[in-house]
C-alpha cells in the first residue's frame, strides 16, 4: 500500500519557505520566527491519531498490513507520537478488532523512539493491551451526560469510575497515560457545554494520574473565543497548560483558527489526523479531524517546527484516500496532489 520513501519526486526543496505553488509559479513566503501576537514557542508537537480515531467509523475493514505500513510511513514522515490502535470490544468497533496484532508488528517502529499509545476504555481492555506489550495508554471520558449515556450506558462519574483503575495501573507500570475528554465545547444533545465541568473533568483526569488531557471538539463546534475561555479555565482548575493538548474538528472550518487560539494560551500540543480522516461512531454530525497536512502547512508559515516531512506525509494521504476509495478533505493534500 505504501511506496518507498524514495519513490516519487519531490515537490518542494528542502525549505519550505521556499515552496512554489502549483501554477502559480510564485513562492510562499518564508517561514521565520513565529508572528502571531502572544506565541512563546519555535515548535509544537503533534499527536498523529488517524491510525485510531481516523479509521475507527470506516465501514471497509482496512487489512492489518495497511494499518502496519500505514503507521511506518507516518513514523518515517516525522511523527513522534501515533495512536496506534485502540483496545475496544471489537463488537462496537469491528475496525479495530486487530488492535493485538497491529501493535505486536510496530515493535520497530516503537524502538526508534516513537511513542504508540493505544486506547482502553477499561480494565479488560488495559489487560489486553498489556498482554499485547502496550508502552504508552490513553483512556477516555465524556465531558456531557448525554454522551456518557450514548457511549458507555453510564453517568459521567460512573466513566471515571471505570477510567480510575486503568489510570492506577497503568501509572504503577511506570506507563504513561494520557486522557481524552469528548464534546468539549458542545454536544448534539445539550448544545454547548458549561467550561466549568469541562475544567472540573479535566482536573479530576490529572488528580487521577494523566500526565496530559487532550480536550476533544467533537462535533467541531469550537470557534476562537471559546478556545480560549475553556483552556483558560482549566488552568484556572489547576491543570499546568504543557498538561493540556487540544483536538479539533474542521466541521465549520475553524479547526486551523482554534489552533492559533491555543497557541496564544501557549498550548504546544495538538491532535491532528493524516488526510482528515476521522469521526466519532456515536456522534453522526462528528466530521473529520484536522488534517495533519493542513496544520503542518500552518505551522511551517510561521516558523514553527514540527519535525514533519510534508510532501511523504500528502503522499501517505493520497494512498490511503485510494484505498479507503474517496478524496482526501485536507485542503492542503488536494492542493499538493494537484501540483504532481
Amino acid at each position: 500500500m505504501v511506496d518507498d520513501a524514495t519513490a516519487g519526486t519531490s515537490r518542494t526543496t528542502a525549505d519550505r519557505g521556499d515552496r512554489t505553488f502549483p501554477e502559480a509559479g510564485t513562492r510562499a513566503p518564508a517561514g521565520g520566527r513565529a508572528q502571531l501576537p502572544g506565541v512563546q514557542t519555535d515548535s509544537i508537537r503533534i499527536v498523529e491519531v488517524s491510525a485510531r480515531d481516523g479509521l475507527q467509523i470506516e465501514p471497509t475493514i482496512v487489512p492489518t498490513e495497511t494499518k502496519v505500513d500505514m503507521i511506518g510511513q507516518l513514523a518515517a514522515a516525522g511523527l513522534r507520537t501515533i495512536e496506534a490502535t485502540s483496545f475496544v470490544s471489537p463488537k462496537w468497533v469491528p475496525q479495530l478488532a486487530d488492535a493485538a496484532q497491529v501493535l505486536a508488528r510496530l515493535e520497530p517502529v516503537a524502538q526508534s523512539g516513537v511513542d504508540l499509545p493505544v486506547l482502553v476504555p477499561n480494565q479488560r481492555g488495559l489487560d489486553r493491551a498489556l498482554a499485547a506489550g502496550a508502552q504508552s495508554i490513553a483512556v477516555f471520558a465524556s465531558a456531557t451526560e448525554s454522551f456518557a449515556q450514548r457511549n458507555w450506558n453510564s453517568d459521567l462519574a460512573g466513566v471515571l469510575a471505570m477510567a480510575s483503575p486503568v489510570i492506577t495501573e497503568a501509572k504503577r507500570r511506570g506507563l504513561p497515560v494520557r486522557g481524552y475528554l469528548s464534546m468539549c465545547w458542545g454536544d448534539p444533545w445539550e448544545g454547548p457545554t458549561d467550561p466549568a465541568r469541562v475544567a472540573e473533568l479535566a482536573a479530576q483526569l490529572v488528580r487521577l494520574g494523566c500526565d496530559e488531557v487532550s480536550l476533544g471538539d467533537t462535533i467541531g463546534v469550537a470557534t476562537a473565543g471559546v478556545v480560549v475561555r475553556l483552556v483558560r479555565a482549566v488552568v484556572t482548575a489547576g491543570v499546568e497548560v504543557d498538561r493540556i493538548a487540544l483536538h479539533f474538528h474542521d466541521t465549520y472550518g475553524q479547526a486551523l483558527s482554534n489552533v492559533q487560539a491555543g497557541l496564544g494560551e501557549q498550548v504546544r500540543t495538538f491532535d491532528a489526523s493524516a488526510g482528515g480522516l476521522g469521526g466519532c461512531p456515536y456522534a453522526k454530525s462528528a466530521t473529520g479531524n484536522l488534517a495533519t497536512e493542513d496544520l503542518v502547512w500552518f505551522c511551517d508559515g510561521l516558523g514553527l517546527r514540527t519535525g514533519v516531512d510534508l510532501d511523504r506525509l500528502v503522499r501517505l494521504s493520497e494512498q490511503l484516500a485510494g484505498v479507503l476509495g474517496r478524496p482526501s478533505p485536507s485542503a492542503v493534500v488536494r492542493a499538493l496532489a494537484g501540483a504532481g
